[in-house]
C-alpha cells in the first residue's frame, strides 16, 4: 500500500485557498491513502467559533477529491457540533464512506483544552487489508494510548509540531514504530502559522525496526507499507507476545 502526505504550508484561516493547494499540489501524485496535516484547512487555530466546519466543509471536500482520486484522504480539521469544538481527524474512502477520529489529548500549553473537546475512544480503520490506528500530534506524547494490543498495522499521525520542539516529534514517531512493531507515518506541516511559529519539514515513515522507508520529492512525502514483510518481522520478533496487559480508562 502507498501512502503519500503533503507537506502543506497551510493558509492561516483560509479554507478555500487550502482546499485548491492540495488539489494543485496532488493532481500527479498517485497513492491508495493521501495524508494531510492537522487542521488542513485552517491551521492550528484557537479561534474555534471563527474557524470550525459548522456544515462539514473539510468532510466533504475530502470526500469530493477522494472520489476524483480514487483513494483514500486522511487528515484533522477543526469542527463544531452539538455545540462543543473537535480537532477531528477523517479516514474518507472512494465511495464517501468516512470515519473520523476526535483528538483525544489536547495541548494544555496553547490552550487547545480550553477550546476543543476531548475524544474519547481510539479509532483503527481497515483499508486494504491494514488495519490503521489515527493519531493527531500531541497524542504521540503518550504511549500507553497508542500502545499495540496486536490490533493495528500502521499509525498515522497527522500534526502542527514546531520547529522548536521537532527534535521530541522525529525520536518519539521512531519510538512508536520500535515498540509497537509497527508501520508509523508521521505528517507534519510546513511554514509559519499565524501565530509565528515556524515548522520545518519534518515528515517521516518508519519500518517496525525503525528503519525510515519514506521518500521525499517535493512537498510530497511518500512511503510504499509491505504487509508480507511487517507478518514476517512480527513473525521472527514476537515481541508484543510479552506487552503488558492493561486498560485505558478514557
Amino acid at each position: 500500500m502507498r501512502i503519500a502526505g503533503l507537506n502543506l504550508d497551510i493558509v492561516w484561516k483560509n479554507k478555500d485557498k487550502n482546499f485548491q493547494l492540495i488539489e494543485d499540489q496532488f493532481r500527479n501524485v498517485e497513492a491508495d491513502i493521501f495524508l494531510l496535516p492537522e487542521m488542513f484547512s485552517t491551521g492550528f487555530c484557537m479561534d474555534a467559533a471563527e474557524v470550525s466546519d459548522r456544515n462539514e466543509e473539510s468532510l466533504e471536500f475530502l470526500k469530493r477529491i477522494s472520489k476524483e482520486k480514487n483513494a483514500a484522504f486522511c487528515g484533522s480539521a477543526p469542527v463544531e457540533q452539538g455545540g462543543r469544538f473537535y480537532n477531528r481527524m477523517y479516514f474518507v474512502q472512494p465511495d464517501s464512506d468516512s470515519l473520523f477520529y476526535d483528538k483525544r489529548h489536547l495541548f494544555s500549553f496553547s490552550g487547545e483544552d480550553k477550546v476543543y473537546s476531548p475524544g474519547h475512544k481510539r479509532m483503527i480503520v481497515n483499508y486494504k487489508g491494514f488495519r490503521i490506528l489515527l493519531q493527531v500530534c500531541y497524542d504521540l506524547r503518550f504511549p500507553v494510548f497508542a500502545r499495540n494490543n496486536d490490533d493495528y498495522d500502521a499509525i498515522l499521525y497527522v500534526a502542527n509540531w514546531p520547529e522548536k520542539r521537532v527534535g521530541a516529534w522525529e525520536h518519539l514517531l521512531k519510538a512508536r514504530a520500535i515498540e509497537n512493531l509497527s508501520f508509523v507515518f508521521g505528517l507534519n506541516r510546513i511554514g509559519t502559522d499565524g501565530n509565528d511559529l515556524f515548522y520545518k519539514e519534518s515528515s517521516h515513515c518508519f519500518f517496525a525496526d525503525g528503519k525510515e522507508i519514506s521518500q521525499k520529492v517535493g512537498n510530497i512525502v511518500s512511503a510504499e507499507l509491505n504487509m508480507d514483510e511487517l507478518k514476517d518481522f512480527r513473525q521472527y520478533f514476537q515481541f508484543l507476545n510479552d506487552r503488558d496487559h492493561f486498560s485505558v480508562q478514557l
